[in-house]
């Protein structure tokens, strides 16, 4: 990618080519320094140098040139070390291969016979179209196409059982988790 810089006339001028490649040469230096100060992270160093980088525009004229690299030097590393201290008061933050590796565990006989004896004697308060509709889409595995075939009726009936089927089903297991 190449950058290019014309200046008011429309000319490309030696002067702005070479201020575009300090400006650059500017950038890739803080950005290294922001990846050193990361150990290596790529990504949250961009978003550093593009924090300084908008800082560094919004206050334009506030700092004199002769001290412009410094400061902003400083300020990235402000940020490296507000990223840091944030990241210690939030919740850790959990990558996604970690969180697969951490699967639920695994209930014992008692929790699954008990949550059978629930689940069964909420289907019981259903009307028996609902309840067959969700026996044969949930516990035997059929899909809409199939359970429409095997209960003789449209798959539009089967998919608004299931889903009036399923709101019922929820309100008695509530109303049953306060009344036992």
């Amino acid at each position: 990618m190449s950058w290019t810089f014309k200046g008011s006339d429309g000319s490309s001028g030696s002067a702005a080519q070479t201020e575009l490649g300090d400006h650059r040469r500017q950038v890739l230096a803080l950005h290294s320094y922001v990846r050193n100060l990361l150990k290596g992270d790529h990504i949250r160093a961009e978003d550093i140098v593009q924090e300084t980088l908008l800082r560094c525009w919004r206050t334009y004229g506030c700092v004199g040139n002769a001290t412009l690299r410094p400061w902003m030097f400083r300020v990235a590393r402000n940020l490296v070390i507000d990223s840091y201290r944030s990241s210690k008061v939030r919740p850790q933050e959990v990558e996604g291969d970690v969180f697969a590796e951490n699967e639920a565990v695994d209930l014992d006989a008692t929790e699954v016979v008990l949550t059978e004896i629930v689940v069964r004697s909420g289907l019981a308060t259903l009307s028996a179209a609902h309840r067959q509709v969700l026996v044969e889409v949930y516990f035997r595995g059929s899909t809409l196409e199939e359970a429409a075939l095997s209960l003789g009726i449209p798959k539009g009936t089967v998919k608004s059982r299931v889903h009036y089927g399923l709101q019922a089903l929820g309100k008695a297991l509530a109303a049953r988790a306060y009344t036992e």
